[in-house]
């Protein structure tokens, strides 16, 4: 399936959801950060400003955008009734208006902005986040199908990555070599970071012009996207041969990553998998980087954007649900290395998970 058909399947079946629920309309916000509801009604990955989209039972979606540029866009590239609102509430409450006594829900309601939920009984809109968040998280055959694409890619791609990393090269070098060979294999988006040097570096950034040496530690995450899905891959080289310090400090993310692999299967809380990767560090003494102060994730959704529910915390509830597709990553600093990465795009299954990608889990050494 092309963009265009995936996008035609996934409307066939968010209509039916709507008519099981009897909701006569959907209310859809999306910015730049919140993008998967908006992808999924309207198949339009929002860049700038912010848009909502009003989804009818019948078919018909009229598409709100207040960045001029996106409006244009998106009336070339969409097939909705694309409307430039500069005043977005404002467009949106008419909008609302003109449908009279149908029943429309809102999603995600808890980005849904102020001005619209503050007169929600008078608008006649109530919360239509669960109407769409499963079709987020539990993906059809056809979309693990644009997911899978997506996942070789982001393996490919992280060889051309891997081969440019030779110690003299700036970071921007490594970002304009993987960035051209996903354009040449008609990848319209990548989400991508990168880090380079030793025990200072405490995270991935955009590149800013440090130039790789020998010895590096250049750790990045690669997030291509395929007919609207994303995949994402995260690992760790080394500009040269790796330090017996190096290899032994890689070998405890290896090991992190092998547990929360393990415990991954449909209805498991995110907390659970977390705790794994975590356990682990903390068996090494290493509890301290598995705070909020050294790493943010232990991983999270992915699809019609690269960052979804569920996040991958010790604190999260949240169930994974089976044919759902997150990524695992105990990506941290470590005191006597440095920032490193290691991480894959899997899909939940019943009892188990099945990896998307096929790159080694080592720690790579690039010759020179």
């Amino acid at each position: 399936m092309n963009a265009s058909a995936l996008h035609n399947a996934r409307s066939a079946i968010l209509r039916e959801e709507m008519a099981r629920a009897d909701i006569d309309a959907l209310l859809v916000y999306g910015n730049n950060w919140h993008a998967d509801s908006l992808r999924y009604a309207t198949d339009f990955g929002i860049q700038e400003g912010q848009a909502l989209a009003l989804v009818g039972r019948d078919g018909t979606t009229t598409l709100l955008l207040d960045d001029a540029g996106e409006a244009e866009r998106a009336k070339l590239e969409t097939a909705c009734d694309v409307v430039f609102a500069p005043k977005l509430i404002e467009a949106a409450k008419s909008m609302l208006g003109r449908a009279g006594n149908r029943r429309v829900a809102a999603a995600p309601w808890r980005l849904m902005p102020y001005g619209l939920t503050r007169e929600a009984k008078d608008l006649r809109i109530s919360d239509g986040a669960a109407l769409i968040e499963h079709l987020l998280m539990a993906k059809r055959d056809f979309e693990l199908d644009a997911a899978r694409r997506a996942a070789k890619l982001a393996d490919e791609g992280y060889k051309v990555f891997r081969d440019a990393a030779v110690p003299g090269a700036k970071d921007y070098e490594l970002i304009a070599a993987i960035e051209a060979f996903f354009r040449v294999h008609k990848v319209p988006e990548n989400f991508m970071i990168i880090g380079v040097g030793g025990v200072e570096v405490r995270g991935m950034a955009p590149p800013v012009g440090k130039i790789v040496k020998a010895g590096d530690l250049v750790t990045t995450e690669l997030t291509p996207c395929v007919d609207g899905y994303y995949a994402q891959v995260c690992r760790t080289l080394v500009a040269g041969k790796a330090s017996d310090v190096q290899l032994k400090s890689f070998a405890v993310y290896q090991e992190a990553l092998d547990a929360g692999l393990a415990v991954v299967k449909s209805g498991v809380k995110a907390s659970d998998i977390a705790k794994a990767e975590n356990d682990v560090f903390r068996k090494y003494g290493l509890g301290d980087y598995v705070t909020s102060e050294y790493t943010r994730v232990r991983g999270h959704g992915i699809g019609l954007f690269p960052d979804q529910r569920p996040q991958i915390l010790e604190d999260v509830a949240l169930p994974v649900v089976g044919d759902s597709t997150i990524i695992v990553h105990p990506n941290t600093y470590h005191p006597d290395a440095g920032y490193m990465v290691l991480g894959d795009t899997i899909v939940v299954r019943e009892n188990g998970h099945e990896s998307l990608g096929s790159l080694s889990r080592e720690l790579f050494q690039v010759a020179y």
